[in-house]
């Protein structure tokens, strides 16, 4: 049923919380799975140990940092799949906008199923703008599942 899952990670309690339900539907359906975090300002203050909210440091980050958060979370996002006995079959983490990125590396892998958490570390504008999670749900064309 799901071939290849497609699981959009930031960090957060979450974004962990996807990975989990992901990897379970993974075992059930022997599925490859596809991580895709997003380098954000406030995800790399997040991954950098700041509490999410507040900020870490006053100017924005470095690309060295960007990289640094980047791995920090997506290696966390992986030992959460190895703990469920789950390999990842692939790790994206280019820049832009959080959905589109993982529109684009669902499409691209021809996934069965995207994975999010329903809230991350998103700011205010999202409460305007709209969550990731929502703009995921609202331009995939294949099945989606928002995490609590």
């Amino acid at each position: 049923m799901f071939k290849r899952i497609v699981v959009g990670v930031d960090g957060s309690q979450m974004s962990d919380n996807a990975m989990a339900i992901a990897c379970d539907l993974a075992q059930k359906y022997d599925s490859a799975l596809y991580l895709v975090h997003t380098p954000q300002p406030h995800t790399v203050a997040f991954a950098m140990g700041a509490v999410a909210g507040y900020h870490a440091v006053t100017t924005m980050p470095d690309h060295k940092e960007v990289v640094e958060a980047a791995n920090k979370i997506t290696q966390h996002a992986a030992a959460i799949a190895a703990q469920h006995g789950c390999d990842v079959t692939d790790i994206r983490t280019d820049q832009g906008e959080p959905a589109a990125q993982i529109i684009a590396c669902a499409e691209d892998v021809g996934a069965d199923l995207i994975v999010t958490g329903r809230r991350g570390l998103g700011s205010i504008g999202a409460l305007v703008q709209g969550s990731t999670s929502q703009r995921v749900n609202h331009l995939a064309t294949c099945a989606t599942l928002s995490v609590i």
